[in-house]
């Protein structure tokens, strides 16, 4: 598939309509600012409140890379030292929502402060529950 075919398939990300997906845009708007607002003199980890609002942080799950599995306060922990050290800005690709599931396809784009950029392809796997609570992050990343 030439990359203009698969650009063709694009979501476009103001005909989201599915409550989830919608969810989920708030979610990715939030970590894009409050990583701008981490390299701020005085942030702290009360700064990632407004995400952790969106969650269920007694049920949450991360799992990631090479399958670790992390709780909300250890998520929190690596998104502090991610956030405050990191440029981070994400081309939006494709979003699916199935039930109490949406399916996120992003290009991220990471500069350590310092480092070299890295650009990974992702799928994320959203699931909520029966509240509306973000309960459980499933990512999966495509290095070159």
């Amino acid at each position: 598939m030439t990359s203009q075919a698969s650009a063709a398939t694009w979501t476009d990300r103001e005909a989201v309509t599915g409550e989830y997906a919608k969810k989920v845009l708030a979610y990715t708007d939030c970590i894009k600012r409050t990583v701008e607002k981490a390299k701020e003199p005085g942030f702290a980890e009360s700064g990632w409140d407004e995400l952790a609002a969106m969650l269920d942080t007694d049920k949450f799950r991360r799992v990631g890379n090479d399958k670790a599995g992390m709780g909300w306060d250890v998520y929190r922990g690596l998104l502090m030292m991610w956030g405050t050290t990191t440029d981070f800005w994400a081309e939006f690709h494709r979003i699916s929502e199935v039930g109490n599931r949406v399916y996120l396809e992003l290009t991220e784009h990471n500069h350590p402060r310092g480092g070299d950029e890295t650009v990974v392809n992702s799928c994320t796997v959203y699931q909520f529950d029966d509240a509306g609570k973000l309960v459980h992050l499933d990512i999966y990343l495509q290095h070159e």
